[in-house]
């Protein structure tokens, strides 16, 4: 039987690595791409001919013509943003309506979903997470306690199973003393969403994709968020509600675990995070502030700045290991090009200790251990060929590999897909 093969593409920090536009540079490589978890929360930020291109739900290999996409049973959707989401790809010219395919048993996000999001927020005063107000973590909710609606459901009896689900969500604002909201217009917009997602090819996924898999197809799952987000491995609870490791992938989209080949996996060459949370390498200082700015670190859907900071390689190397990482590929590398020095957090300090191991929380007395290496001083966003690297990066490049043990295979030196050196070593 002629089996094809399974790859899958996530990132290893707090989200925010850059996963678009990798995805979007390693699809012809492949005739599927499939999304697996999370939901409109996640941007993903494309760049290529002049123009910019925000994903939040659609997989970013809708840009390659001819290739497959698969929104995943993993996958959240809100069916109004999908349909401006879509719609404005459709007006910039990319045809979707063949070649874009939803998951039957991906769960939808409803507008009061996102009222329990507020409601539930604020309910947790000084301990709140810092959710992007989306809805997300309510879906997720109903769906572990069996209470979801489901893509498939607008196929049959919908509006009954709508009305059921919205007076329990009711129930629940009212109990938490959240009353004064009228959803009226963005119900509307909602419902139009519903009509429109008819008119895409609403599918058994798993199916489908183990369909595609038999004919010898190749598939890459692309992933939103990242490790350290993951609802299990992540810094709990400030965390997502899905997860965003590599065994999301199979469960995201069933897909067998024996069927997974290469894992990519994303970092920056420093670090971010959006919202709250613990974050041991974060800087509060000028060097934070100016990477910030040199990397336009601000959330591609809140529109957030992005907290940053030093490289961790305590988390990252966590995140290979859980993930069973094959190669990385490191993003914004051009950001460090003017720093004197660059930093890389090795082992943290608790309670008088150096350890290297991620422990189970890192919320108190974590203090980074860092190494500092002289910067490279060069401008590499024009440059083309692994050769033109200058030796400084370099060293960076084989410090982190050391480190990491797992080789670095593609560096991005710039937001447009052209600005990406393919090494090879």
């Amino acid at each position: 039987m002629n089996t094809g093969k399974v790859d899958v593409l996530l990132g290893l920090q707090w989200g925010d690595e850059g996963k678009g536009k990798v995805v979007d540079v390693l699809t012809p490589q492949y005739d599927v791409i499939a999304r697996f978890q999370g939901g409109p929360n996640a941007g993903h930020t494309l760049e290529f001919e002049g123009e910019k291109y925000v994903l939040r739900s659609i997989p970013s290999g809708i840009f390659q013509g001819g290739k497959v996409n698969v929104i995943g049973n993993g996958v959240v959707l809100a069916p109004d943003l999908f349909m401006d989401e879509a719609r404005d790809l459709e007006r910039s010219g990319h045809e979707l309506k063949t070649r874009l395919h939803i998951s039957k048993k991906a769960h939808l996000i409803m507008p009061t979903h996102r009222l329990l999001d507020a409601a539930i927020e604020a309910s947790k005063g000084k301990n709140r997470v810092g959710t992007t107000g989306k809805g997300i973590g309510p879906t997720y909710t109903d769906k572990i306690s069996r209470n979801g609606l489901r893509v498939g459901d607008i196929l049959d009896n919908f509006e009954e199973k709508y009305q059921a689900h919205k007076a329990r969500h009711e129930k629940t604002l009212q109990a938490l003393g959240f009353t004064d909201y009228d959803i009226t217009d963005v119900e509307r917009k909602w419902m139009e969403g519903i009509e429109y997602m008819k008119q895409f090819p609403i599918v058994d996924s798993e199916h489908e994709i183990n369909h595609f898999l038999r004919e010898g197809k190749s598939v890459l799952c692309e992933g939103a968020q990242g490790t350290m987000l993951d609802v299990d491995f992540g810094s709990y609870p400030f965390v997502t509600s899905s997860n965003t490791i590599c065994a999301g992938a199979c469960t995201g989209l069933g897909v067998g675990p024996n069927k997974i080949g290469h894992v990519f996996g994303i970092m920056k060459a420093y670090c971010t995070r959006v919202g709250a949370g613990p974050f041991p390498t974060e800087l509060f200082d000028e060097t934070g502030k100016r990477i910030r700015d040199l990397g336009h670190e601000y959330g591609a859907v809140t529109g957030r700045e992005r907290r940053c900071g030093w490289i961790d390689l305590v988390a990252l190397r966590y995140a290979i290991m859980v993930n069973g990482v094959t190669e990385l590929i490191m993003m914004k590398s051009d950001v460090l090009d003017e720093f004197d020095t660059i930093k890389a957090c090795v082992a943290y300090r608790q309670n008088g200790l150096e350890i290297k191991d991620f422990p189970y929380s890192i919320e108190e007395g974590i203090e980074p251990v860092y190494v500092e290496m002289p910067g490279w001083k060069t401008d590499m966003t024009k440059m083309t060929s692994e050769e033109q690297l200058p030796q400084a990066f370099e060293d960076y490049i084989h410090f982190l590999e050391e480190q990491l043990e797992t080789p670095i295979r593609i560096i991005s030196i710039g937001p447009d897909r052209a600005q990406t050196i393919i090494r090879k070593s």
